[in-house]
């Protein structure tokens, strides 16, 4: 899997490739007020490592999750549920006096989405601040692989934020390549200016982008996707695939400029995770030796597949066969 900037000669191994999600789970929680409330877990790239685990055989894509998370009930329940889907929980923190945030979906008749957030003080927020933070930082430095959304900026406090940046400095340099997922939600921010420094100062370290149409517009203003695109290469990305939604995605890699249709889905329930899913599944065609434009049909595959449930994660048995019989049987680095 070549994105671009290249880290050395590549070569195929027999260990499994590891990823490394780096994020904030929280308590997840959906029905109608004052009725019913179901309760499970999610967040937007906790949901991508679900996904990525599903669709990757355990021996070939090591997925861990890192994050920080309390020690009550909630967040030792959550890391059993990451550990009974296959993801690591080896670089997990553990901040005693914190708990998980949460979040309430609401949802109208045509399965647009609307969250409701707890989550200022949550355990997440302080994952990278002091001391105790130094080995997760580390360790981003022994993966292939190191995922993280704009979300995943946003929730850090400013101080753990810069540590973040500084240590995916080093583990670029070491050979880790650098995965990101837009994700632009203006209220975890203070202002926009913020949040175009920091999406700029990570763009220049990414080899991949996995980006929303809608928040990059809202972010930077673009006025096309061309503008999108040539703002990219400026920062040397060298894979963007562009979500649209129900739209087509939109590819831009070394071989060309790509335009995959999306799925036509007749009754959407729910659009909860559904660039989440697309995220994740790109990813793992990517890692499995798929080209962007295979990338791109499995994550409208899955995406279609999922907004057809209520949450951000779906039965095991209804994930969606992927067609992977035809691509190579060993990942590459």
């Amino acid at each position: 899997m070549d994105l671009t900037h290249n880290h050395g000669p590549q070569t195929r191994v027999t260990r499994p490739l590891k990823v490394a999600l780096v994020g904030e789970c929280m308590i997840e929680m959906r029905g109608e007020p004052g009725a019913v409330i179901i309760q499970t877990f999610g967040g937007d790239t906790l949901n991508t490592a679900v996904y990525l685990a599903r669709l990757n055989p355990r021996g070939a894509v090591a997925v861990d999750y890192m994050t920080a998370v309390g020690n009550d009930a909630f967040s030792v329940a959550m890391r059993r549920s990451w550990l009974d889907e296959g993801i690591g929980d080896a670089h997990v923190r553990v901040i005693e006096d914190a708990l998980p945030g949460l979040y309430f979906i609401q949802t109208d008749p045509h399965g647009e989405r609307r969250f409701l957030y707890w989550r200022g003080e949550a355990a997440a927020r302080r994952m990278f601040e002091g001391p105790e933070a130094d080995a997760m930082l580390e360790a981003l430095a022994d993966y292939d692989y190191a995922y993280l959304s704009g979300i995943s900026l946003a929730i850090l406090t400013p101080a753990g934020r810069q540590r973040l940046i500084e240590a995916l400095h080093r583990a670029r340099r070491a050979g880790t390549r650098i995965v990101f997922d837009n994700n632009y939600r203006p209220h975890l921010w203070p202002d926009s200016e913020t949040a175009r420094q920091a999406y700029r100062d990570l763009l220049h370290l990414t080899d991949l982008a996995l980006v929303t149409w809608e928040d990059d517009a809202a972010l930077f203003g673009y006025r096309d996707p061309e503008a999108l695109f040539s703002a990219y290469a400026q920062a040397e990305v060298g894979e963007v695939a562009l979500k649209r939604g129900a739209a087509s995605c939109l590819i831009q890699c070394p071989t060309g400029r790509f335009d995959v249709p999306a799925q036509t889905v007749s009754h959407v329930v729910d659009t909860t995770a559904a660039g989440d899913s697309f995220s994740a599944a790109y990813l793992a065609c990517r890692l499995r030796g798929g080209d962007p434009e295979q990338a791109a049909r499995w994550g409208h595959r899955l995406a279609a597949q999922v907004v057809q449930y209520r949450g951000a994660l779906i039965p095991q048995a209804a994930m969606p066969n992927m067609g992977a019989s035809s691509l190579p049987s060993v990942a590459q680095v």
